[in-house]
């Protein structure tokens, strides 16, 4: 069964913003740390931003001033605030949920940005 659903994609002109969502189950949010991978085009998948179920964050140099990652424990719910973003923000965005007590990770299906110039 799907356990990651990513929305909020989109296509934004270079300087927009976007918010990515991404809804987990309950049994999987309460107990990972949540993140935001990307991949381009002809490119591997990179971080971008993590968030633990403390609230600590960590992000990619090339984000870290324009993004902010945050959760909603209570809607079992992460989000990626996206800010000034470029052209080299285009790619696919994947909700991660990485539930390293249970050595188990998730992957959501993607969703689409892209940024025009």
């Amino acid at each position: 069964q799907v356990q990651l659903v990513e929305s909020g994609g989109g296509l934004v002109q270079a300087g927009g913003s976007l918010r990515l969502s991404c809804a987990a189950s309950g049994s999987i949010f309460s107990t990972s740390t949540m993140g935001w991978y990307r991949q381009a085009p002809g490119k591997q998948r990179e971080l971008v931003a993590t968030i633990t179920r403390g609230g600590n964050t960590r992000y990619a140099d090339s984000v870290k001033v324009r993004f902010t990652i945050s959760r909603d424990n209570a809607k079992n719910t992460v989000y990626l605030q996206m800010n000034g973003l470029q052209p080299e923000d285009t790619a696919l965005y994947y909700c991660h949920a990485d539930q390293w007590m249970k050595n188990n990770e998730y992957w959501g299906q993607g969703t689409q940005v892209t940024v025009s110039s």
